[in-house]
């Protein structure tokens, strides 16, 4: 049975919530440097009674990659019934550092043009805090509750995928507060692949002797040339299949009087089709092998070129009647929307949490034109993500 069969509005008002998300917005936290974020949410439960100590962090900035000098957040509330979820990233993408959050017309964009807001996700950050602020001032009765806020979803996901299992407590339902808005739920996402590819070409002087140098330049050139005259560059639709993929990062040369003999390239495959995914890989390889023919010295030397890549996350996709689903639907309905379903192209927490074997279904919070100057925070729609997950932790959406 519900412990809310009706909206209650949240103890934490409107103002202190919008108080609070720009607050948050304004500190700077890229992947790997999420501490002072950590530190405000700690500082803030305090303030509302929490016993000290009671925010556990584990140890996932230490198995990841990017190193970093904090892991998962995770705050463990007892109460009776199924335990619940509740989780949001606390990184930003490095465009937001900067970021001076400016209330306008209901929306909220940086005062400063050249950076992004950082309401991804910021927003779900707040959205967390502002939850478990009210059941620490109200007493509210509710449900069993986890608390997480992860690190380093920008970039790789890598706080949920580290994150330690044994510590979030076995929830039944978990909801991720990220992407766009609350009446939208995110029942799957696409898979993502990140590789590396290094390439080794041979110097020579640029003017003396151009003919005896392999150019590493002109040999990445080619082959993303040829990803884009073959269709297999940006959005690719091959046989009924989709996918994407992304030239992200050129590293190369040192000096124009110097043929380049190397260059590094960041690349990223996404597909919810593993192994039309997969295909796209290879694809991008051959391209590479291709390009390292075609350029050739005048002593007959050609260039080498290296992969390395790896499975940053897996596609999910959820079925409409899986419990979290059915709960976030319900809680919708309760304050009077409709919720449509929604498959994402882009990575979420949710995916390495539903590869854990907690299937997870994600709310948006309110954030437009991420990764942008442009990013804004709708303030309604920030709300109601606070509404429902205020309703989702007291227990509601479930008959």
């Amino acid at each position: 049975m519900s412990l809310s069969p009706t909206p209650l509005e949240p103890p934490v008002a409107d103002r202190e919530a919008l108080d609070l998300v720009c607050q948050l917005m304004a500190i700077p936290g890229r992947g790997g440097e999420e501490r002072a974020v950590m530190d405000f949410i700690e500082q803030r439960l305090a303030e509302a009674g929490l016993p000290l100590g009671s925010v556990q962090f584990d140890s996932a900035h230490k198995k990841s990659a990017l190193g970093g000098g904090v892991g998962n957040a995770i705050l463990k509330l007892p109460g009776r019934g199924p335990r619940r979820l509740l989780m949001a990233h606390t990184d930003t993408v490095p465009i937001c550092i900067g970021s001076k959050p400016r209330v306008r017309g209901g929306r909220v964009r940086s005062a400063d043009p050249t950076t992004g807001l950082g309401a991804d996700d910021r927003s779900g950050t707040a959205v967390l805090l502002t939850t478990a602020l009210g059941l620490l001032r109200s007493g509210t009765p509710h449900p069993p509750l986890t608390f997480l806020w992860t690190v380093q979803e920008e970039g790789g996901i890598n706080g949920a995928r580290h994150v330690a299992l044994g510590k979030l407590g076995k929830p039944a339902l978990a909801f991720n507060f990220d992407g766009g808005t609350p009446t939208r739920l995110t029942l799957g996402a696409t898979g993502g692949y990140r590789m590396w590819v290094e390439i080794t070409g041979s110097p020579s002087h640029a003017g003396q002797a151009p003919e005896r140098g392999v150019s590493a330049i002109a040999i990445a050139a080619l082959a993303v040339a040829d990803l884009v005259e073959n269709g297999w560059h940006g959005l690719i639709e091959k046989g009924g299949k989709r996918g994407t993929a992304n030239v992200g990062v050129l590293e190369a040369g040192v000096a124009t009087n110097v043929v380049a003999e190397r260059a590094r390239l960041h690349i990223e495959a996404r597909g919810h089709d593993p192994k039309f995914r997969a295909r796209i890989v290879r694809e991008i390889e051959a391209a590479f092998r291709r390009a390292v023919k075609r350029v050739v010295s005048s002593e007959g030397r050609r260039g080498v070129v290296r992969f390395e890549g790896r499975l940053d996350y897996e596609a999910f996709r959820l079925v409409p009647d899986d419990p979290s689903v059915l709960a976030a639907q319900a809680v919708l309905r309760e304050w009077g929307h409709d919720a449509e379903l929604a498959i994402a192209n882009g990575g979420l927490d949710a995916n390495w949490l539903t590869a854990h074997r907690v299937p997870t279904v994600s709310i948006g919070c309110g954030q437009k034109q991420i990764h942008t100057v442009d990013e804004e925070l709708d303030v309604a729609e920030f709300q109601l993500a606070r509404r429902i997950a205020w309703s989702l932790a007291i227990g509601g959406g479930v008959a």
